[in-house]
């Protein structure tokens, strides 16, 4: 059955001097999807912008993009909004051989977000890497499913990987990542992604938010959970895209909230921007993501 959220998503950052201006791309809002309703939202930026623009990138993911001229030594960016999660059921594996993906791809003759091409070759974070390939060449077969091939990439990226949010930051290259097994969902996705595209399946990312289920007994904690990482791959003509979670080595389902999507971590970065400034500065991210 669907399940509704109640998101809020804010992201402080503090200046030690003074910014003297700003330009900053949003990814912050939901996605608006066939599995996916947004139901309402907004999103509120401190101090107030000079200008603000909204618009929708190439695939589809919601962008503010502002600007502060003013000087300032803090900016906070805060969504808040209801999304509606609706299931989609596993259904049948009926993707072909993993031998013949490359084939059905060859046939799709759309150019679109969702066409695979988009997702086979090296991307800005995610390039070819001979230890990545050889491990997902070990534990795949060109006679698997390309669903089958999928879930095997996963579930061995699972067991091998420890999770570790002080081995890696968010400019670690996925080789570093993969020698180490150590890192987060992001550095286990992007590693997942050149697994997948170096066997044939074209692969995606996906940021987004995972609801967490507090122990037995005892009560949510109020910014408990963060924002996520998982993997799109396209296992062929009658399957389409499905969404798999390596982190969690699950298929993503009603826990999963998606934010943007798009061929790695570049694609869907929830603020990018630059600003004039100079020392350091600090951030903090606060996400809740309560089920109503």
């Amino acid at each position: 059955m669907s399940q509704l959220y109640d998101i809020t998503l804010a992201i402080h950052y503090r200046y030690q001097n003074p910014a003297r201006s700003a330009r900053t791309l949003l990814r912050m809002q939901p996605l608006n999807r066939p599995d996916q309703r947004l139901v309402s939202g907004l999103l509120t930026i401190d101090p107030e912008p000079a200008t603000r623009r909204d618009w929708t990138d190439f695939f589809g993911n919601a962008i503010c993009e502002v600007a502060h001229d003013a000087p300032t030594d803090r900016l906070t960016f805060r969504y808040a909004g209801r999304v509606e999660r609706r299931p989609v059921p596993d259904g049948l594996d009926l993707s072909c051989p993993l031998a013949d993906l490359g084939h059905e791809m060859a046939e799709v003759g759309d150019l679109g977000p969702g066409a695979p091409h988009h997702f086979i070759g090296a991307s800005e974070r995610v390039q070819p890497v001979g230890e990545i390939t050889a491990f997902a060449r070990a534990v795949t077969s060109p006679a698997m499913s390309a669903l089958t091939a999928v879930k095997a990439i996963s579930r061995q990226m699972h067991a091998e990987f420890d999770f570790d949010s002080t081995a890696t930051d968010v400019r670690t290259d996925p080789a570093e990542a993969f020698r180490n097994r150590r890192g987060v969902c992001q550095d286990i996705s992007h590693v997942t992604i050149a697994a997948l595209r170096a066997v044939g399946i074209p692969a995606g990312y996906v940021s987004g938010f995972l609801r967490t289920v507090p122990p037995e007994g005892k009560p949510r904690l109020e910014g408990a959970d963060a924002m996520h990482a998982w993997v799109r791959a396209w296992c062929g003509a009658e399957v389409g895209w499905v969404q798999i979670d390596p982190t969690n080595d699950m298929r993503v389902g009603t826990d999963h909230v998606m934010v943007a999507l798009g061929r790695d971590y570049a694609d869907v970065a929830p603020v990018r921007g630059t600003l004039t400034s100079a020392g350091e500065h600090d951030t903090q991210h606060h996400v809740d993501v309560v089920p109503v």
